[in-house]
């Protein structure tokens, strides 16, 4: 796979890709969005903390198909609130600690989840060869 950051364009603003080229062949596990609920059905308070839960959930599911952060090529997040992006982005920024391609990113601020507490859902995308 191949990070796409054409130099006619701005340089992304943060640890993400403009875009992933990924070859043909390629196996692909897309999960669905992942909220702050951990296995015990928990919800954590604050964003950074349901973001954690919400990468640990991706990961489980990345982990049942053989891949792993370092496999993504995609990730959308959505946040209830403005206030919440550093949070998220740190947690994603700490997930992806030591991948050198990285995935293409986009969060998007929602008026909520199905449940008042939820402030954080994330979704990704990964292939692998």
């Amino acid at each position: 796979m191949r990070a796409l950051n054409p130099s006619s364009g701005p340089a992304p603003f943060a640890r993400y890709s403009h875009g992933v080229e990924v070859p043909a062949g390629a196996r692909l596990v897309v999960t669905s969005g992942q909220l702050g609920l951990d296995a015990a059905g928990q919800v954590p308070e604050g964003a950074a903390a349901q973001a954690r839960v919400c990468f640990a959930n991706c990961a489980a599911i990345l982990a049942e198909g053989g891949m792993g952060p370092q496999d993504v090529i995609r990730i959308n997040a959505f946040v209830t609130d403005r206030a919440h992006m550093a949070a998220y982005m740190a947690a994603r920024d700490a997930w992806l600690d030591g991948i050198t391609r990285l995935p293409a990113s986009t969060l998007v601020i929602v008026s909520g989840f199905t449940r008042a507490e939820f402030l954080v859902e994330v979704e990704v995308t990964a292939a692998k060869v």
